[in-house]
């Protein structure tokens, strides 16, 4: 378990805690009562790219000085290219306490008109205990996948003036959005995707949102010749499907997949001068599960570690490095409960009787 309950910064019996506990006492009758969130609500509460980037970022230090719980997150698998996700955490700074439940089934869109990620989060009294909060996590979840992207890029990587996108889904189509807030000297940002209709729709959808051109990729291989910055959102199956060539990569190059070991040739992670983490326990319990079927690369370090500054970043341009972020629960927590906060202070979402 990734925790370090020793600490008594992880301890849950401060005077923060009891102001918070009597902060959302005055709204909820906690232990009868909880808050009920849609998605819709959720997006409302109009928490924008900056500050999901700020509350990410705490999340990651947190993550990066050991002052959280974690363990890795556990999952079932009714077919082979399905995961449903239980991932708990606390981190005690925000007194942020909960689980997000969440599944992904790629083939939704095409066969049932569904959205390919669907889930729920639950927000707990961090005192009692008690459920005080359940709202959507699905838009939890984009927004704080690329929000983890930027943050590792700008630590990595900050004079970068290319960046590459591959795949032109919710998750491609957000990191487009999101990469400028933290590489502030980008000039072009290239996309790939196997459907033309999703690359067309991501550039209509954000090219007049963003200063930076969006080029449409001729090929894989013409993307990551192109590009100094790479990230990839496609699937996440155990069989690496290698689309990205070793022989394409080159030293210097930042690597920054959300697709564990699916996109890239396994051989790339494996000679990157640093192999970095979001969470090594995960990438272990991936690996224990078949997901590294070549093995899992040496680790050099978490990603919050390099936010932290507890271990070093990129220290020479001739580094290849490659920074493994698949998601963990310290920032969906963090971020749900500034929700929580936000929309009690409103008067958002309906009261459900426990």
């Amino acid at each position: 378990m990734e925790s370090t309950m020793s600490n008594n910064k992880l301890r849950g019996d401060n005077m923060d805690v009891i102001s918070d506990r009597k902060w959302i006492s005055e709204t909820l009758e906690i232990g009868k009562e909880m808050l009920y969130l849609t998605q819709k609500e959720v997006i409302g509460i109009g928490i924008n790219e900056e500050e999901i980037l700020k509350l990410t970022k705490d999340a990651l230090f947190a993550h990066g000085k050991k002052e959280y719980e974690m363990p890795a997150k556990i999952g079932v698998h009714p077919y082979q290219e399905v995961f449903y996700h239980a991932m708990p955490a606390y981190v005690p700074s925000k007194n942020a306490v909960g689980m997000k439940w969440i599944e992904c089934y790629p083939s939704n869109p095409t066969k049932f008109n569904l959205p390919q990620t669907t889930g729920l989060l639950v927000i707990n009294d961090v005192s009692s205990g008690c459920p005080i909060a359940l709202m959507d996590s699905a838009w939890i979840t984009a927004m704080r996948t690329p929000a983890v992207t930027a943050l590792a890029a700008q630590a990595l990587h900050p004079d970068a003036e290319t960046f590459a996108m591959f795949g032109s889904g919710i998750q491609g189509i957000e990191h487009v959005k999101y990469i400028g807030h933290t590489l502030k000297k980008l000039k072009k940002i290239y996309i790939y995707d196997v459907r033309e209709e999703a690359m067309d729709r991501l550039i209509k959808e954000v090219q007049p949102k963003i200063d930076i051109e969006i080029v449409k990729g001729k090929n894989p291989e013409e993307v990551v010749k192109s590009c100094e910055v790479l990230s990839s959102a496609t699937v996440i199956i155990k069989d690496p499907l290698a689309v990205i060539k070793n022989e394409w990569v080159s030293k210097g190059q930042t690597i920054l997949p959300c697709d564990l070991n699916t996109f890239w040739d396994p051989e790339i992670s494996k000679r990157a001068d640093k192999y970095i983490v979001d969470s090594k326990e995960e990438h272990e319990l991936f690996s224990d599960m078949g997901y590294f079927p070549d093995g899992l690369p040496s680790i050099k370090c978490e990603t919050g570690e390099i936010i932290a500054g507890v271990s070093k970043g990129r220290e020479s341009k001739e580094e290849l490095i490659v920074c493994s972020n698949i998601g963990i629960a310290v920032c969906d927590i963090v971020v749900g409960r500034e929700i929580f906060n936000r929309a009690l202070s409103s008067h958002v979402g309906t009261k459900l009787e426990l």
